[in-house]
């Protein structure tokens, strides 16, 4: 065991360091780091959807020690609007390569489980796009008894690290966010949809925890997703998530990350139906292509009326990131009975609609028109694919909210999309 503060002996100047997403972060670690901040020299930490805010992401440090965020998170956003840190556009499937490509990859830091009788410890909550790492870069990691052992390809040998230390800190648990009747509106014009069967990949959220529930006397569901969550476990114990008829990891449920509660975590402690899985396998369009009936929903947050979605800013301004949305679009798209729903409420809490004839300025296109499947409201679905524009116009205004219907016909002819 070595103490904390040895990692500093292994962050050369210049150094660039990979840290895991959310319940990942090596905190006693990263404490280490800004406790002697003045020792370091342009170190840049990497890291995608950090839950905790932190000093260095504020950029408190100056150039001794600095954030690079592939997609804002909870720890990030404020800093981010305030020029504090920078972010890096990309898809999940392609973090793991932007930053071989444009860092040094000098180490990773983790936070792990405690080492099995073989002496593998994993990354338990974790693959993301650390795990695309183990075995290419050095590893210095925190064990901590709080996380779970989990399999797949997230696991290293405690002989193969650069070093490690132990913590007893809590994980961060999150709680399922209570749906609404808009969400459970929009679950059940999907859940009919879905046939028995169908590989899932679902976000997190109150339309997705709607959905879920709402899914429960299905059979043989699978689940090939990026996060796994409360909900998901709920359905694997009610016997609904089998993944019996998966072509790839049958009778696994795989995914790349896990959010959710302390029970999940416990349920996934040496779960061996469950296989953490990097990002840049889980999320490579040409995988989810392979498996049938793929059905992808993720949640955006406002649509034109030719069908662009704008899924990471709202309002004009970074709210999150790309993430994975794009692959599992693009995916779904050659899958045999794919289906792609990217859904939302018709309005904003104050009431402004979220379909409109154009964006708001400011905001960037997630999902391009062309590969959108279909969109969601608490209205209905309007399916996309193969229409043309004054035929996605019609449908997007049928599902938009009931008061701001005329006002979009009207934009929509003047524009040239309605006859």
């Amino acid at each position: 065991m070595n103490d904390p503060i040895d990692v500093l002996d292994h962050l050369p100047p210049g150094a660039d360091v990979i840290v895991p997403i959310g319940l990942g972060e090596p905190v006693t670690l990263l404490d280490t780091l800004e406790a002697n901040a003045d020792r370091l020299d342009g170190v840049r930490i990497h890291r995608m959807d950090p839950y905790r805010e932190r000093a260095y992401i504020r950029g408190e440090f100056g150039d001794h020690l600095r954030h690079v965020d592939y997609f804002l998170g909870p720890g990030s956003r404020n800093a981010y609007w305030a020029g504090q840190c920078e972010l890096v556009p990309t898809h999940f499937s392609e973090a793991a390569l932007l930053m071989r490509q444009s860092t040094k990859c000098t180490i990773a830091l983790a936070m792990v489980s405690p080492p099995d009788r073989h002496g593998y410890v994993s990354l338990g909550t974790n693959a993301d796009y650390t795990a695309s790492f183990i075995g290419d870069i050095p590893f210095f990691v925190e064990i901590n008894p709080n996380m779970p052992r989990t399999s797949g390809q997230n696991q290293i040998h405690l002989s193969q690290v650069a070093g490690w230390c132990r913590s007893e800190l809590p994980l961060i648990e999150v709680s399922p966010a209570e749906p609404d009747e808009r969400d459970h509106a929009i679950a059940g014009h999907i859940a009919g949809r879905i046939p028995d069967g169908a590989c899932l990949q679902i976000g997190v959220g109150r339309i997705p925890n709607a959905l879920l529930s709402s899914l429960a006397d299905h059979r043989d569901l699978g689940v090939h997703t990026e996060a796994l969550s409360d909900g998901l476990m709920d359905l694997v114990e009610k016997g609904a998530v089998t993944g019996a008829r998966k072509r790839q990891h049958p009778g696994k449920h795989v995914a790349t990350f896990c959010v959710g509660t302390r029970r999940l975590l416990d349920w996934l402690d040496d779960n061996g139906a469950v296989s953490m899985l990097p990002a840049e396998w889980i999320n490579d369009p040409r995988v989810i292509a392979k498996e049938p009936n793929f059905v992808s929903i993720n949640a955006t947050s406002e649509v034109d009326l030719m069908g662009q979605a704008a899924s990471e800013t709202i309002a004009g301004r970074y709210w999150s990131g790309s993430g994975g949305q794009t692959d599992f679009a693009r995916g779904v798209m050659y899958s045999d009975g794919g289906q792609g729903f990217l859904v939302l409420h018709s309005t904003t809490s104050a009431g402004a609609s979220r379909i409109n004839l154009r964006l708001t300025p400011g905001s960037v296109v997630t999902t391009l028109k062309n590969t959108v499947d279909n969109i969601v409201t608490e209205h209905g679905i309007a399916p996309l694919r193969g229409r043309t524009l004054s035929e996605r116009a019609k449908a997007l205004i049928g599902i938009a909210h009931p008061d701001h219907r005329d006002r979009l016909r009207h934009e929509a002819k003047h524009a040239g999309l309605l006859s």
